[in-house]
């Protein structure tokens, strides 16, 4: 396989991935306009969202499997034809329980893409670690993109055209796609899809130690990220005093950092090792968001300016950083996985893995909010400050005690 086929094969991963992750993203701006449309409650919305982002977690799974029998590129295909289509059914859907059902076929939808994806890099490159970090690109670039552009399309046109804008660049990289990615071979074409569902083999997968002790490393980080993503800029708006458009930009940079973090975590992983690698991500998040808490003199905004104070801003870009740090520990662990499977069980396998721990971690959100609601935005951040230091203990302990096993 040639130097220019196998990055035009990650390029197109990473803009498959975009896709699949600006539908997601593209909704949230427009919730407001959402509601008065169809006249709903802020929690019924929720329900919706909550249902996609269900739903992509728990497709990961037979995501997998599809990909064992009819091979990765169809199914990456049809997850980002799925996604166009589905955004377009969103768009278009006349009352509310349409736009429910269409919000979860979207999760569903999406969800193919990221396990099968990675399996297929892992034919593809030996340096799977890079490979992961710059496919991951996919979806900080798109949560650059997809809000600035579905609330500027939205509130000037409507929701229904900053929904649908999924489908402008969903429809040229499924063609792109479609064209230059050569047919994948199946693993298993033969096997009965019912024989991959038995429940014996997938408790022993996820049982096994040098699989188990990443997935919980895994599903708090997931679930700390989520709540992050969630919520950062409610958190600086609503604790530390800064104006929706200073928290909105703070948001933008810390996808920027994520976006950096995520290739530079992945090309050190190969290099140093997964484990070191995951532990130095999480021990940032935690000092990050732990900043973010603890040090209300230099994150205030003083009011007297209207604009931070330059040890305010300084304080907060480190903050930033290191949170941004901490999310990225995805383009590092994923590889840590894939090296723990043999290669007849990376598909169904890592599908498996990658629904355990993103439908548990999608509680996230639900948790730093309920939190908040009860103690306060300082306490609901220093429980998830607190999760990311527990994560990085526990990864730094078995790479000590199994040596990274």
């Amino acid at each position: 396989m040639n130097w220019r086929y196998r990055h035009a094969v990650l390029t197109l991963c990473m803009l498959a991935f975009f896709v699949t992750y600006f539908a997601r993203l593209a909704i949230s701006p427009v919730v407001p306009l959402i509601i008065d449309d169809f006249g709903v409650s802020n929690t019924a919305v929720g329900v919706a969202l909550s249902g996609m982002w269900f739903a992509y977690g728990l497709s990961q799974f037979p995501s997998g499997i599809l990909a064992d029998r009819y091979g990765e590129r169809r199914v990456i295909l049809v997850a980002v034809g799925g996604t166009t289509a589905t955004s377009l059914l969103l768009a278009v859907v006349p009352v509310f329980p349409a736009f429910v059902l269409a919000a979860v076929l979207l999760g569903l939808a999406a969800g193919l893409h990221y396990a099968v994806a990675t399996t297929l890099l892992s034919r593809t490159f030996d340096d799977l670690g890079t490979a992961v970090g710059i496919h991951s690109l996919g979806g900080p670039l798109a949560g650059l993109v997809a809000p600035v552009a579905a609330t500027w399309v939205g509130f000037r046109y409507g929701w229904r055209p900053g929904v649908a804008l999924a489908a402008l660049v969903g429809v040229p990289i499924f063609a792109l796609f479609a064209r230059r990615v050569r047919p994948t071979e199946p693993r298993r074409p033969e096997q009965p899809m019912a024989e991959r569902l038995r429940l014996a083999p997938l408790l022993e997968l996820v049982g096994r130690r040098e699989v188990l002790v990443p997935l919980a490393v895994a599903t708090l980080g997931t679930y700390v990220a989520q709540g992050v993503i969630s919520f950062l800029p409610t958190f600086l708006v609503e604790l530390r005093g800064y104006s929706p458009a200073f928290a909105g930009g703070v948001f933008s940079a810390f996808f920027v950092v994520r976006a950096g973090a995520q290739v530079g975590l992945g090309r050190l992983s190969d290099r140093l090792g997964r484990d070191a690698s995951i532990a130095a991500a999480l021990l940032g998040g935690a000092l990050g968001l732990g900043a973010l808490v603890a040090l209300p003199g230099l994150l205030r905004l003083p009011t007297a300016v209207g604009l931070p104070a330059l040890p305010a801003v300084a304080g907060l870009g480190v903050a930033v950083f290191l949170a941004g740090l901490g999310s990225s520990f995805f383009s590092a662990i994923d590889p840590r996985f894939m090296d723990a499977l043999g290669d007849a069980e990376r598909g169904a396998g890592f599908g498996l893995i990658r629904t355990v721990y993103t439908v548990i971690g999608s509680a996230g959100s639900v948790g730093v909010g309920l939190v908040a609601d009860l103690l306060g935005w300082a306490a609901s951040f220093a429980v998830i400050a607190g999760m990311s230091g527990l994560a990085f203990l526990v990864i730094s302990a078995n790479a000590v005690v199994g040596g990274g096993r």
